[in-house]
């Protein structure tokens, strides 16, 4: 059973859902009726449909999987689980969370999770085979979880789900340019033509890391000047985008593999401390 679990990229899935919870405090404070049992119905579609969704992606790159390093122990290239058998777990899971967003919490959030697995698996994983470009479309789906959680409490969408749309949004770029920077070697082996594969100078994967990171700092301040945080989140996001923006200038100025992986973990700490931050001060 753990196999399965493993396509289900678990450590993902956690992130998946405090974004699509972070979206859904903010949707509830509109003052519109809602539940815990809606909370409930909300977390548990988008844990199926991302679940769903992400052994779906694994059956789909399973043969470059099998190509890179960081991947070539996954469930279905390591012969721990068949083909088939990921696409009819993935399949299932995408339904049941689907219909279960739909039914039980609203149509829109019904649809905006259908519209995440269908962009991130027929855009977005064919196109990296394609085009660096596919790093800026799979932002889209990536950023959508608080919409879904949005949607989920408050029945509709507005500016405040589409600024929480944006951070994340934004944020993608420095963390996934930092991952393609680290493993380049592992994607070029594979075919996947990101960033610093296609342009193996760095140049362009540097400079776009530091201006990611440069715009990711009015962003995170908008919150509070849309009235949708106050004090300690704004102090909060100063530091946190700070200490971003200096890890990427950092890996800009030196384009060395121990600032990029710097950047990362600067990424993975960024994201949970400033969702908190806006749940607790919002």
């Amino acid at each position: 059973m753990s196999r399965f679990l493993e396509l289900t990229k678990p450590r993902i899935t956690v992130f998946i859902l405090m974004s699509t919870l972070v979206g859904f405090v903010m949707g509830s404070r509109l003052g519109a009726p809602w539940t815990w049992m809606q909370l409930i119905h909300c977390l548990l579609g988008t844990f199926l449909i991302a679940s769903g969704t992400a052994a779906l992606n694994q059956w789909y790159e399973r043969e470059g999987d099998g190509l890179m390093h960081r991947t070539r122990k996954r469930p279905i290239p390591s012969g721990r689980v068949t083909a088939n058998a990921a696409l009819v777990f993935g399949s299932v899971l995408s339904a049941l969370g689907f219909a279960e967003l739909y039914l039980a919490v609203n149509p829109l959030t019904g649809g905006l999770a259908l519209f995440t697995l269908a962009s991130y698996l027929f855009v977005y994983t064919p196109l990296k085979r394609v085009s660096p470009i596919s790093t800026t479309i799979g932002a889209i789906p990536g950023a959508m979880p608080p919409l879904i959680g949005y949607a989920a409490a408050s029945g509709h969408l507005n500016y405040e789900a589409g600024i929480l749309f944006a951070i994340l949004f934004v944020w993608q770029f420095p963390h996934f340019y930092a991952i393609a920077w680290m493993y380049k070697d592992d994607y070029a082996r594979a075919g996947i033509r990101m960033l610093p594969v296609v342009e193996p100078d760095l140049d362009s994967t540097a400079r776009r890391i530091q201006w990611f990171s440069l715009a990711l700092v009015p962003l995170s301040l908008a919150p509070k000047f849309m009235s949708m945080a106050g004090n300690v989140y704004l102090v909060g996001a100063i530091l946190l985008s700070a200490f971003l923006l200096y890890s990427g200038l950092k890996a800009a100025a030196s384009r060395t593999l121990a600032h990029a992986r710097g950047v990362l973990w600067a990424s993975i700490v960024y994201l949970p401390v400033i969702y908190g931050l806006l749940a607790f001060d919002s």
